[in-house]
């Protein structure tokens, strides 16, 4: 592990970025950018309707293991968030060194290149950190931004699953899924 990465226990750092846990302080900020609905239903949640819902969402969802907020260097203030769900959590069979990275970040920030940036890191985390041989990710129909972030960073199309459940909006889905295996990872990361 390299110590530029680590900044203490369950924080990690990019070039413009924080990576940390998220705290019940922060959903005031959260409310801020998941209550805009071009953000949560493109990514298969609803918007958020109050600073209470946000804090909510952050003591059952967002403060889960390996879940944090993404938040620019100087400042105190989440923009965004960016797990892993590790293969024993997650409903696909990814192998028992698999996981799922998952993200999103405020409209304010889109094409900023913030969202591939910690990708990277959390890739990084994945591999060097937690020892996952392969991380997948997920894009519904029409999230493009979702999928570009997803080329950028060397995942390739693993395959498509039609009439998937979207459960927390209750509704239907197709899902497109791409992986990175480790091997890969360290030959477009070296």
């Amino acid at each position: 592990m390299e110590e530029k990465h680590r900044m203490k226990t369950g924080t990690m750092q990019t070039e413009r970025t924080i990576l940390r846990p998220w705290k019940e302080t922060d959903a005031e900020a959260l409310y801020e950018y998941a209550r805009d609905p071009r953000v949560g239903p493109v990514a298969g949640w609803p918007i958020h309707t109050s600073v209470e819902n946000s804090r909510q969402i952050i003591r059952d969802v967002l403060s889960a293991d390996e879940t944090y907020a993404i938040v620019l260097k100087g400042g105190d203030h989440p923009v965004g968030s960016i797990g892993l769900t590790l293969h024993k959590k997650n409903e696909h069979d990814m192998g028992e060194k698999g996981g799922e990275i998952g993200y999103w970040i405020g409209v304010p920030f889109w094409g900023k290149g913030l969202v591939p940036e910690t990708v990277q890191e959390l890739l990084r985390h994945g591999f060097e950190d937690l020892g996952l041989e392969t991380i997948w990710c997920g894009y519904y129909d029409g999230n493009d931004k979702s999928r570009r972030v997803q080329e950028k960073c060397g995942f390739i199309y693993h395959h498509t699953e039609p009439n998937r459940q979207c459960p927390l909006l209750n509704e239907t889905r197709t899902e497109h899924f791409t992986c990175v295996t480790k091997a890969r990872w360290l030959q477009i990361a070296g």
